[in-house]
Order: C-alpha cells, then sequence, then structure tokens
C-alpha cells in the first residue's frame, strides 16, 4: 500500500509503533513483522512524496535501533585479521542489485541458521545508478528485512567500487572527483560504514616504473581516503578498501602491492598523522564482473590464479597488518571453487551477478515479464548491443538494468512469485555461507565490533530522498 500523507503512517502503524517527537517505540514487534514493515519498506522505495519516503526511512531506522540493528564498520575484525588473531574464512560481500528486500531477507534467514557474523551487503557506483537505489533507499531496505527476519547486532553496508571514471578524470579531474566525494558524503550519511574506493583505473602502465605506474591511483586514493575520515562520525572507523588492479584487467603483482601500499601510508601519514589507512586490499586475478558470456549465453571457463591470491593475501597481512586480499567477479566461477577462498585466507569476496541470474532463470520468475523486460532492453539499450554479439550475449550483460528500468513492477510481483525466489536465493547464500566458512562467526564479530548509534534526523532523510 502507498500512503497518501504523513498522517497515513501514524494510523497505519497505530499500536504497533509509537512516534513522537522524534522518539521511535515498537509496541507490537508480532505486527511490525507480519505485515506494518513491508508496508513501510514498499513506501521508503516507491512512494512519490519525498517527505512520505523520507519518514518512512526515518521510522525504519528508528525501529531498527529500537530493536538492537546497528549499522556499523566492519574495522575491528578485519584489524584483528590482521594481527592474526582470526583466520579461515572469506567475508561474503553480496551486491544487492535486484528484489533487494527479498535477498536481503534470504542473508538474513542464512545468517540466523548459521550463527554467522561476518557478511556484508554492498552496493558498487554504477550499480547505484543503473538500479535506481541511492544508499538512503538501500539502507532502508536492508534494515526492513533485518526487521522483518529478527535480526539483532551489527549490519555491515558497503560502497563498492566507488570508481573514478579514467576518461572523465583525464578531461575534468575537479569535477570527476567532486562527484566521488558527493557520492562518499551521501553514503555515509545513509550508514555506508564500509567504503571500497576504487583508483585502480588511474594505474597507467606506460610509465617505466612501478611506482610512477601506481602513482595516481595511490595519491588519488590518499585524498578520498582523507575525506572519508573528515567525515566519519563520532566513534566509527570506517573500513576503507584499496584497489591496485583493475577487474578484468592484467593479473596484479607483488611489486605493485608494495608499490601502492608503501606510498599510500606514507603520504595518508603525511596528511593526517595517526590516521587509519585501508584495511584490504582488492587485486586482479583473472576474473571479470558478470564472467564472460559465450555466443549460446553460457559463461566462459576462468583460469584463477590462486597462487596470486594467496601470495598477496599473505603479503597484505604479514606485512601491512591488512585483513588480506578482496577477490572480486566471483560470483560466476565453478562451484568447486569457493571452498578455495578461505583455504587461501582471502580476506572477503564480492558476489553479484550469479544472484542476478537466479532471479531471471528462476522458474518463479513469469515468462511474460522476462520477455518485457528483454524486449525493453533490446530497444532502449540497442546501442550496446555490439557488432558479433548474440542476442543471449546482449541480453546476458545488459539485464542488470531492467532492475532499474523495471523497478516498481518487480516490487508489484505477487507475495507466491517473490517468496518462492527468495527461497531459491537463499539456497545459494547457504551454500556460499557454507563454503566460506562463515558459520559461527557471529561471536568472533561479537568479541571486535562494538557498533554505537549515531545520530539521524528527520530533516536529514527526507532532504535524502530528492
Amino acid at each position: 500500500m502507498l500512503f497518501a500523507y504523513k498522517e497515513d503512517i501514524n494510523t497505519h502503524l497505530k499500536g504497533i509503533v509509537n512516534f513522537n517527537d522524534n522518539k521511535v517505540k515498537v509496541e507490537d514487534s508480532v505486527a511490525l513483522r507480519d505485515f506494518a514493515i513491508d508496508d513501510l519498506v514498499y513506501n521508503a522505495v516507491l512512494n512519490s512524496s519525498k517527505e512520505v519516503r523520507g519518514l518512512s526511512r526515518f521510522l525504519i531506522r528508528s525501529i531498527a535501533e529500537e530493536l538492537g540493528i546497528i549499522l556499523a564498520s566492519i574495522q575491528g575484525l578485519y584489524e584483528a585479521r590482521g594481527r592474526g588473531e582470526c583466520k579461515g574464512f572469506t567475508v561474503p560481500a553480496i551486491n544487492i542489485r535486484g528484489m533487494s528486500y527479498e535477498l536481503s531477507r534470504a542473508i538474513f534467514r542464512t545468517a540466523e541458521k548459521k550463527n554467522a557474523g561476518a557478511y556484508i551487503f554492498e552496493i558498487a557506483k554504477s550499480e547505484i545508478e543503473y538500479t535506481r537505489q541511492m544508499p538512503a533507499e538501500l539502507t532502508a531496505v536492508i534494515l526492513a528485512a533485518a526487521i522483518k527476519e529478527g535480526h539483532r547486532g551489527p549490519v555491515f553496508i558497503q560502497g563498492d567500487h566507488f570508481q573514478v571514471n579514467a576518461k572523465k578524470y583525464a578531461e575534468n579531474r575537479e569535477k570527476e572527483i567532486g562527484g566521488l566525494k558527493l557520492l562518499i558524503e551521501h553514503a555515509i550519511k545513509a550508514g555506508f560504514y564500509n567504503i571500497d574506493i576504487d583508483t585502480s583505473t588511474l594505474v597507467d602502465l606506460s610509465f617505466d616504473t612501478v611506482v610512477e605506474q601506481q602513482r595516481a591511483n595511490f595519491e588519488v586514493g590518499v585524498e578520498l581516503t582523507r575525506y572519508i575520515r573528515e567525515l566519519e562520525p563520532e566513534g566509527v572507523v570506517i573500513s576503507v578498501g584499496g584497489e591496485i588492479g583493475e577487474v578484468g584487467k592484467e593479473n596484479s603483482t607483488q611489486e605493485e602491492l608494495s608499490a601502492y601500499l608503501d606510498n599510500f601510508n606514507k603520504m595518508l601519514a603525511q596528511a593526517i598523522p595517526g590516521a587509519k589507512g585501508i584495511s584490504k586490499i582488492s587485486i586482479q586475478t583473472g576474473t571479470s564482473h558478470g564472467g564472460v558470456p559465450l555466443p549460446d549465453g553460457s559463461i566462459a571457463e576462468v583460469n584463477l590464479d590462486f597462487e596470486t591470491l594467496e601470495t598477496l593475501s599473505q603479503v597484505s597481512r604479514d606485512v601491512y597488518g591488512l585483513a588480506g586480499a578482496v577477490q572480486h567477479g566471483a560470483s560466476t566461477l565453478p562451484q568447486d571453487l569457493f571452498d578455495k577462498f578461505p583455504e587461501l585466507e582471502t580476506a572477503e569476496i564480492h558476489l553479484a551477478t550469479h544472484f542476478q541470474n537466479r532471479i531471471y532463470e528462476s522458474d518463479h520468475f513469469p515468462e511474460a515479464f522476462r520477455e518485457q523486460i528483454y524486449s525493453h532492453l533490446r530497444e532502449v539499450f540497442a546501442n550496446e548491443n555490439k557488432a558479433g554479439m548474440t542476442d543471449e550475449q546482449f541480453i546476458y550483460k545488459t539485464r542488470k538494468k531492467g532492475f532499474g528500468e523495471f523497478k516498481k513492477e518487480f516490487w508489484d510481483l505477487s507475495q507466491e512469485i517473490k517468496d518462492g525466489i527468495g527461497a531459491e536465493l537463499e539456497e545459494d547464500v547457504v551454500f556460499l555461507f557454507d563454503k566460506l566458512n562463515i558459520g559461527n562467526t557471529r561471536r568472533l564479530v561479537e568479541k571486535t565490533i562494538f557498533p554505537c548509534l549515531v545520530p539521524h534526523t528527520l530533516a536529514s532523510e527526507v532532504e535524502s530522498a530528492k
């Protein structure tokens, strides 16, 4: 249901949630989970009134805090890993592209079953654009899912690939960096206390030395990290990730790792003495985002360089005190490879496209709706259909944009369909949690993460809902 006025929310929540003078009190947690939270999150996403959207988001975040669901940074856990105090697992960072409520609920249900605490929700800069999910909106959806599934404790939300566009940077540096800083500001206000800055696009292999090749990468990386530290809420140390190799390009080397980290750390210490550096490092090991679709729509095999992954993870921990290396573009890898990541002490792995594929290819997904989306994509994004590309390849590469183009239609699917797809997504999350060995990590998170409440206001939520 869409609320017509702010007063409708008070009527809808009467006897369930009391809201007075910006203070929120849950009076009936059963009714809240049974139906009220579903209506609140629907309005937080789709209501045409920014005042209603903002109030819905404010209430969701306030209710979450009332129930002990706190937005948090994973910094403490990653520092403990860098000190060698924990090992043997890989933190999954799952990109929330589409059917965001259902996928987030599936993740929380799995975490409850597996007693897991070390997992991250994330969205990349590019995904924010084509799925039409600004940070404040996604935060509301994830917290609503936590409320719905009875989660308690920290919730880690991450800005993935907050990336510099190399072409735009060359044309107008200040405009490109300014736009990225604005996104960082929005993300932090929304409770994204984990941010992966990606300046690896600025690596220039035309230079003779590795340091000069990496220079723009670590210089701009320091500038953005400094900006993040200046915006940190009191009591929060945002977990910042760096990157030395653009995904889909040449595999990373130890020399590149050292050139980046030595100079990054030196420059950051000069800029802000005593400031925290990055907590992990993303590297390239042979994968590409989404995999490489073959003419029939299947995915090409990947020759993943596990030796590089293991070596750079170890060096980043032993020499620099980081949690380890991060593997991107992994969700379409063969299933029998996933237990290799904790075995090799990979710190974090990013997973996106598989869940998107699972949604579109589900037996529960309405065939007519799928064809409506595909027909629309063929027409609107025809310029992305490159010469020699089959229709299967085009659809595989483009259908991620359907989540934004048909955002309301996805939310308006019947509950039966959403529940069916949600159950399938949960199966995949269970598989990943098992393979990545994050079951029973809740106690470890409780020992290393101490989230604090960051003040937020109704006015700021309404402002972000523009």
